[in-house]
């Protein structure tokens, strides 16, 4: 009698299922719009692909790659390390980097590209006070190409990797760490053997969403003059007027995405960490002498490259330029970034939390559609803006046209709306969302949900009253990164915008199309800013658990 309960309960009715599949392949729209440009394939296209072949193909690769890997490692390093310290040291200023090392999430990484190409190229001041100090032959690294992109997108993207870490760190329970201390580890011993394999699919977690803003990203390349991937999609559309290749090219850099993918779900798939429910906050080892002072001047180092540095010249900027930059359009720039933000948050993480839920579901008979369709929702945030609101826009305008046909005439009701650009962010900035949440999932233990099931408890109550209070951390970090990153984003905002719609992102484009670094600072600025509250809500509701 019990084990027919237990079955019945474990019955899922086939409507989250069907559900979830449907707004996954919403999502997932633009893309297979993407995939569907491989039927045009014309002369002109031809002609194309064959100097591609010759010229650039290899090399674009390779750049691609080469950023991928450089960027990879140096957000590992710098978020690991650094979550460690300020979660389980204790050292001079670690409450106070707790919470600052978490600022440079609200700067754009087109904005810290400018900053540094800025500060750090042959004319800029730094270079030029040393060839006048020192003499012509001063030397400096140039960061001109691979070098400069990597640093500076290895700045901007850390703390993807240190938000995830720093949770995952101090959600450990304190037994293991006990256990290390009885074993004679010391701070790094218990580092490599105990905190690191049990953080693991926080930090997998972190690191795919930095390698995905990597292959997706234009600004810091194009500043830094360093051709990817990315860079050849939008030549193909802006400057050989072809929308079919630039479409292809962007399948192509879905191949990229699908493989970081893949390898996130192959690392995390042959472990599994929970979390100790019952454990206390995990013990902190206590660092002196130059340990201590080398764990704050690491931490110091990065922050003031990662914030001080770009924040220092944006304000020295706008001293400059504010009288005759900042005008009545301001407030209404502000309000349109915080409206757009706010409805694209909430509808992305609430997707993404029922794509992670339906995920965890007993297995049905449709379970390879779900996969595929949660596979395919999540791949979009490593193309650039501008190629999904292409897709958006050849599906919403073939959709338009059928309903014009069938209300007699009337202008567009889904391009240019703000349902579409919130479809473009969506698809976006889904794997953002979904990473945390799963990450976070992955620490409950599956006897809680066995449990619960076992006692007679449907889908939507076990959401409701078990995974959404033990989730409540990742949720809180999934909405406030996909927020700023909304705030942030430029192509799809400038392409998909209804009239008259402008965003500090898109006021940032108009003054660097220009070539107007100056200029661009106030809005620059003032998006740091805006940025900033939610980073510091995340930092004191952390605090809080």
């Amino acid at each position: 009698m019990a084990h027919s309960t237990t079955s019945s309960a474990l019955q899922v009715p086939g409507g989250w299922r069907v559900f979830g599949v449907g707004a996954a392949l919403l999502v997932a729209l633009p893309i297979l719009m993407l995939l569907t440009q491989w039927a045009t394939f014309g002369d002109g296209e031809q002609d194309i692909w064959r100097h591609l072949l010759d010229t650039k193909l290899d090399r674009l690769t390779l750049n691609t790659l080469l950023l991928l890997a450089g960027v990879g490692a140096l957000v590992t390093l710098l978020g690991a390390s650094l979550a460690w310290l300020v979660s389980l040291c204790d050292f001079p200023g670690r409450r106070w980097f707790d919470w600052a090392l978490m600022l440079p999430l609200s700067i754009p990484g087109y904005v810290m590209a400018f900053v540094f190409y800025g500060l750090f190229s042959y004319s800029g001041p730094l270079q030029s006070w040393g060839r006048a100090t020192f003499g012509a032959n001063f030397w400096f690294p140039d960061l001109q190409g691979a070098l400069g992109v990597i640093l500076v997108m290895s700045l901007a993207l850390y703390p993807y990797v240190y938000l995830l870490a720093r949770a995952a760190f101090k959600a450990q329970g304190r037994n293991l760490l006990d256990a290390a201390r009885l074993l004679g580890h010391g701070p790094r011993a218990a580092f490599w053997r105990v905190a690191l394999p049990v953080a693991r699919p926080a930090l997998i977690g972190g690191v795919a969403l930095a390698a995905m803003e990597t292959l997706a990203d234009f600004g810091a390349v194009s500043v830094f003059n360093y051709d990817t991937f990315t860079t050849a999609i939008y030549n193909a559309w802006s400057g050989l007027f072809n929308l079919a290749v630039a479409a292809q090219l962007a399948s192509l850099l879905l191949v990229f995405v699908a493989l970081t993918l893949l390898l996130e779900h192959y690392s995390r798939k042959q472990a599994r960490f929970t979390q100790d429910e019952r454990s206390r906050a995990a013990p902190r080892f206590q660092l002196s002498g130059i340990k201590a002072w080398g764990a704050s001047l690491w931490c110091a180092l990065i922050f003031l490259l990662a914030f001080g540095v770009p924040l220092a010249q944006l304000l020295l900027w706008v001293a400059q330029t504010w009288r005759g930059e900042l005008d009545s359009r301001y407030p209404t720039f502000l309000l349109r970034t915080l409206e757009l933000a706010t409805l694209a948050a909430l509808a992305t993480v609430a997707l993404a939390l029922l794509l992670a839920f339906i995920r965890r579901l007993p297995p049905g008979r449709w379970q390879w559609l779900e996969r595929l369709s949660v596979r395919l929702a999540t791949l979009g945030y490593a193309l650039p803006g501008s190629v999904l609101a292409v897709g958006i826009i050849i599906a919403f305008t073939a959709l338009d046209q059928r309903l014009q046909a069938w209300l007699g005439g009337g202008a567009p009701l889904l391009v240019g709306s703000v349902f579409a650009l919130i479809l473009a962010y969506l698809c976006r900035f889904m794997a953002v969302a979904f990473t945390p949440l799963d990450s976070a999932l992955e620490r409950i233990k599956p006897s809680l949900c066995d449990a619960a099931r076992s006692l007679g408890a449907g889908p939507g109550r076990l959401l409701r009253s078990l995974y959404l209070p033990l989730l409540r951390p990742g949720f809180l970090t999934a909405l406030i990164i996909v927020f700023v990153d909304v705030m942030k984003e430029m192509p799809a905002t400038l392409i998909m915008r209804p009239f008259d719609w402008d965003t500090l992102a898109v006021r940032i484009y108009q003054m660097t199309a220009e070539g107007q670094w100056e200029r661009a600072a106030l809005p620059a600025l003032t998006l740091l800013v805006v940025g900033l509250i939610p980073v510091l809500l995340l930092v004191r509701q952390s605090g809080r658990g």
